[in-house]
């Protein structure tokens, strides 16, 4: 992948292109954000571009170098990842001892890419701040970390910044759905999940499809069916799989009520719900915004009521007459 197919991360790649463009590259970067970020694909398509023979500001994928790359044989990458939970002193050893060698094309630079920087323990940070003071070779360190401040101040202080800001929900919306993913459960999981990634696997989960159809019947039915909305409780969610996650079930629940605002707003883009637009526009309006936080209000009590071990069916139970009182 190159950097100019990495979706978003303006500022991560204008950092990046600039160095390229001006041949003004840092011994080391420091790719510090959230995770599902994208900055492994990020580092990756970098490292590919330092080794790219075009001289551009992105990799060309058609050159030897390129070509190497893409199929796994570049010698001169190095990656490491935690060794069980953390990035581990021998690991940064076994760096050093690489790097002490020339590099497989005379001239060329050697990269290294350490996932997890943040989660080195002191003795392999401390090794590693010796690699950057004192590089054998043209190298370039990529370190990726979840907080820069994390990362030893030393390391961080040697290292160019290169900020990875959390994708919006629109965006990664825009990017499920490029890849395949289903439009209606993705423009859910974007709202509950953190990251593409985590997003992706929550609309593969089994049963989320149905919970979501759940949702919407309880969303129907607690505005004016109360005897329907408890037997949809009881036999829908108590006496199935799909009583198994509960807390997913009300944070969609929450995202239903908040659609109701969203509408009454003129904001049906931001409507998660959207194949239901034709009933709430007709019911959105039934009731003032107020209504509809308080609605929003009482799902996110049952669910702290869950989590304090109160059995889900009874919580489920309560918020249905709570809805009913307003």
């Amino acid at each position: 992948m190159k950097l100019s197919d990495i979706p978003g991360q303006g500022k991560a790649k204008q950092i990046l292109q600039h160095a390229l463009r001006t041949g003004k590259v840092s011994h080391a970067y420091l790719f510090a954000g959230p995770s599902g970020t994208g900055k492994l694909q990020t580092a990756l398509a970098f490292a590919q571009a330092l080794f790219c023979r075009s001289g551009d500001d992105d990799a060309c994928g058609e050159c030897l170098e390129c070509r190497k790359f893409e199929h796994g044989n570049q010698p001169d990458l190095h990656r490491i990842a935690p060794d069980g939970q953390s990035v581990k002193l021998g690991q940064i050893q076994e760096l050093q001892r690489d790097m002490a060698y020339r590099t497989a094309d005379a001239g060329s630079r050697k990269v290294y890419l350490i996932e997890k920087a943040d989660a080195m323990t002191p003795q392999a940070a401390n090794s590693l701040l010796k690699v950057l003071e004192e590089p054998v070779s043209p190298t370039v360190a990529i370190l990726l970390a979840t907080h820069q401040g994390a990362v030893l101040p030393t390391i961080a202080s040697r290292s160019q910044p290169v900020p990875f800001l959390p994708y919006s929900a629109e965006e990664m919306l825009e990017q499920l759905v490029a890849e395949g993913e289903p439009p209606l459960l993705a423009r859910a999981a974007v709202h509950l999940a953190s990251g593409k990634e985590a997003s992706k696997a929550l609309t593969a989960q089994v049963g989320f499809a149905e919970i979501r159809n759940v949702v919407i019947q309880l969303g129907k039915e607690s505005l004016s069916r109360f005897t329907a909305a408890l037997v949809t409780v009881q036999q829908r969610l108590s006496k199935t799989e799909l009583g198994a996650d509960p807390q997913l079930l009300l944070s969609l629940l929450v995202l239903w009520y908040r659609d109701m605002i969203h509408f009454q707003a003129g904001r049906s883009d931001k409507m998660v719900f959207i194949d239901q637009l034709d009933w709430i526009s007709a019911h959105a309006f039934t009731k003032p915004a107020a209504y509809w936080v308080s609605c929003m209000e009482h799902t996110m009590g049952a669910a702290g009521r869950i989590k304090a071990n109160v059995a889900p069916q009874l919580a489920l139970e309560q918020l249905m007459v709570r809805l009913q009182e307003g």
